[in-house]
């Protein structure tokens, strides 16, 4: 699959790969702070922004367009900057390349099955999530707005609904509204996307050590608990964690600043 990309810079290369509901247009302003000693790129995965829709969402299919998009692009050896499921694409392209892996660096998630959390259950957020953007009636929006009023019936937190209504286009033809996600293949494979890329998947790998492995994670997120550091440093015996006062789940658009020193220091 041939994915959309931004890029920006000239240096070593960094490969930046976005969460659910992401895309490169979250990564901008990092990727021109970064471009100033690296060669940044900045990609769309599938099912996500101006990359291809498919009807598969798994993590070998996102590991596989990755490693084509290293080939296409003739990038031997980079840093890999995943965040969310970006950030499980990441560990596992990097498992299975770790020669085309110059440091990995890890925001906000852990290499763990998220569906065995009962409380707090990031399976249930996202479903719920999910079925309010299946549900919406792009026929009834005018503008913009009217999106956010829609979602806010089904979707509480205010922070989901701005980062969601990034992903709002407007055709030129039809000039109606939709979304640049494949919402229902996302809804489909969202079992895998909340699983996938856990202990088990490294059974056969752990430790690894062949490159330098950083976690970053928010204090006010639950995606990367203290009782969860075990199993990192199983698995990345050497690896560091960051953390960031005051940042949730998207740490890099609510602490930009904060974030942005930590990936410097990383890379």
């Amino acid at each position: 699959m041939k994915l959309y990309y931004r890029k920006e810079g000239n240096g070593p290369a960094i490969v930046i790969v976005h969460g659910l509901y992401g895309s490169s247009d979250n990564w901008v302003n990092m990727g021109k702070k970064l471009g100033e000693s690296h060669t940044v790129f900045m990609i769309d995965q599938r099912n996500h922004g101006r990359s291809p829709f498919a009807d598969e969402h798994t993590f070998n299919a996102m590991k596989d367009d990755l490693a084509n998009f290293f080939e296409t692009h003739h990038i031997e050896k980079a840093t890999l900057l995943g965040h969310s499921m970006g950030g499980k694409t990441a560990m596992w392209f990097a498992a299975d390349y770790p020669e085309k892996v110059e440091k990995l660096v890890i925001a906000d998630i852990a290499p763990k099955n998220y569906l065995i959390q009962k409380k707090d259950s990031q399976y249930y957020l996202h479903h719920n999530i999910l079925l309010a953007m299946q549900e919406l009636d792009f026929s009834r929006i005018k503008k913009l707005n009217d999106v956010d009023d829609l979602l806010s019936e089904k979707i509480d937190d205010e922070r989901i609904r701005k980062f969601l209504l990034k992903n709002v286009a407007k055709d030129k033809k039809t000039k109606q509204y939709n979304w640049r996600l494949n919402v229902d293949v996302l809804y489909d494979y969202l079992d895998e996307i909340i699983s996938g890329v856990n202990r088990q998947w490294f059974e056969d790998r752990i430790p690894i050590t062949s490159y330098p492995v950083i976690f970053i994670r928010g204090l006010r997120s639950n995606y990367i608990m203290d009782e969860d550091i075990p199993l990192i440093k199983e698995i990345y015996p050497e690896a560091s964690i960051v953390d960031i006062p005051g940042a949730g789940h998207w740490l890099h658009a609510e602490k930009p600043n904060e974030f942005m020193e930590a990936v410097m220091r990383c890379c």
